[in-house]
This record gives C-alpha cells, sequence and structure tokens, in this order.
C-alpha cells in the first residue's frame, strides 16, 4: 500500500515532469516565432530602431517629450516598453461606431485619403479624429520607408524621428480582417492597406501608422483600419520608387514626405 509520502513524492514528481513539458513547449514556439519575425521583419514597425518615446498632447494641441521604450533586434517581436505609465488617457469615444470616416493627408508629395470604418475599428478611428482636430499631424514628417521585406512608408511622429506618440496608448482592433496566420506565422498586407505601428507588445498603439505601398506580409498584430484612394497609393509607390536615403533598404525617404494638414470627417 502507498503511503501518504510516497504519494506525495508521486505527486510531485509529475508536477515536476508537467512543468518542464510545458516549458519546453514554451522554448519551441518561442524559437519559431523568432524564425518568423527574423525572417519577416528584419525591420520592426513600431519606432525608427532606437527610442520609443511618448508625446504628450495637452488640450490645447501642443506637444512634449518623454523618454518611454528602447530597444529593438531583428530576433525580438519589437522593441520593449519601458513601463512608464501614458502620459494622457485615452480620448472619449465620440465617433459613430455605425459610419465610415475618410482621414484626409495633404501632404507636399500628393493628396492621400484613407477609408476607415469605425464598425470595426470605433477607438483607432476615434483617436485620429482627436488627434486631428488638433492638428496633431500637421506639419509632421513620414519618417521611415521600407524597401527590403517590408513595403512601406511610416508616419504619424510629430517628432519626425519614430520616437514620437500622443502620450497614451489605443487597443489592437480588427486583427482577424486579413485572414488567418499561414505557418510562417503571416498574412498579407495588401498593396493600400493603412495599419498601426506598435512596439510588439499588445495594447501598444499610439499615433504612428504605416501606409503599405506593396503586398507585405507581416505577423497579424497590426491594426489594419483603413484602406488609401488609388491617386494616394500612387503617391506613395513614387515616393517609395525613390528610394531609401543613403540607399539602405530602410531609413528616411529620399524624397521626404511632410504631411502638410491631416483631416478626419465622417462620409
Amino acid at each position: 500500500m502507498v503511503s501518504s509520502d510516497q504519494r506525495r513524492r508521486q505527486l510531485a514528481r509529475e508536477k515536476y515532469v508537467r512543468q518542464q513539458q510545458r516549458r519546453e513547449e514554451k522554448r519551441r514556439k518561442d524559437r519559431r516565432r523568432n524564425t518568423v519575425i527574423a525572417s519577416v521583419l528584419a525591420v520592426v514597425l513600431a519606432s525608427g530602431g532606437a527610442v520609443y518615446a511618448s508625446v504628450a498632447l495637452s488640450d490645447d494641441g501642443s506637444k512634449k517629450g518623454s523618454d518611454s521604450a528602447a530597444g529593438d533586434t531583428p530576433t525580438t517581436p519589437a522593441p520593449s516598453p519601458s513601463g512608464k505609465e501614458s502620459e494622457n488617457p485615452e480620448p472619449k469615444l465620440t465617433v459613430d461606431q455605425k459610419a465610415s470616416y475618410a482621414m484626409a493627408l495633404k501632404t507636399n508629395a500628393g493628396d492621400i485619403t484613407i477609408a476607415m470604418d469605425a464598425s470595426k475599428t470605433p477607438r483607432t478611428v476615434n483617436s485620429f479624429k482627436h488627434l486631428a482636430d488638433k492638428k496633431y499631424f500637421d506639419g509632421s514628417k513620414c519618417h521611415r520607408l521600407t524597401t527590403q521585406n517590408i513595403f512601406v512608408l511610416q508616419c504619424g511622429d510629430p517628432e519626425g524621428t519614430g520616437s514620437g506618440g500622443p502620450g497614451y496608448t489605443i487597443p489592437d482592433e480588427n486583427l482577424d480582417a486579413l485572414g488567418k496566420a499561414g505557418a510562417d506565422g503571416s498574412v498579407t498586407f495588401p498593396a493600400g492597406t493603412v495599419a498601426m505601428a506598435n512596439t510588439g507588445q499588445p495594447g501598444t498603439g499610439g499615433s504612428q501608422f504605416f501606409l503599405v505601398y506593396k503586398d507585405t506580409k507581416l505577423p497579424p498584430t497590426y491594426t489594419p483600419f483603413g484602406k488609401i484612394d488609388a491617386a494616394g497609393l500612387k503617391a506613395v509607390q513614387e515616393v517609395a520608387a525613390a528610394g531609401v536615403e543613403g540607399g539602405a533598404g530602410d531609413g528616411a525617404p529620399k524624397k521626404a514626405v511632410t504631411i502638410e494638414k491631416a483631416t478626419v470627417t465622417k462620409k
């Protein structure tokens, strides 16, 4: 007959085996994840490569900076947050959640109109309307162009460096819109898609967004919230065709792009 001490030892051994099995499974998943990231995210769609700072937006629309997160390597999902709290609360939800909206970007490279559906991404649309109404994007540069592995123009940082944000974050939305991830862990973001940049962690969207000018494979962890009109897509493609400063595959676009004015209106 098994004594109580023997039974306890047996249960402890079984618990240890289960723990080891869970740890090994986690290691396998981490290796698979890092393989995907290394192949499709040679550059991370968050900050431009060094620091991710928050920029607080006051009621009058002015911006002030504060340090936030850092660290960008191709073998990790993205820079990890610093743990600092957002300086501002997410804006109150005021958009019509049954309506469509248009974000018009007047740029020196051409006008870009982005169709947005508030029924699918209400908090993202609401944030862009809030920021545009405060002229947050006016005069800001699209700071990053990628022409290798991923094909996007990244904008939305008032600092023009990839280190800016509104001082608050918004949750991810509509992540299943582009379908189920394939064996490589990615989905196709079609040309014309507009999606939120983030730090690689859930719920870390701010003001930075990227315009996809050529079909791009990425993990389905970036909120797709809009579609570029034909004229706007052509303008972005012309910027991409000019390349990156210095001839690299990732960096400031050689053909500089400035958002002169941004407006969000209900259709």
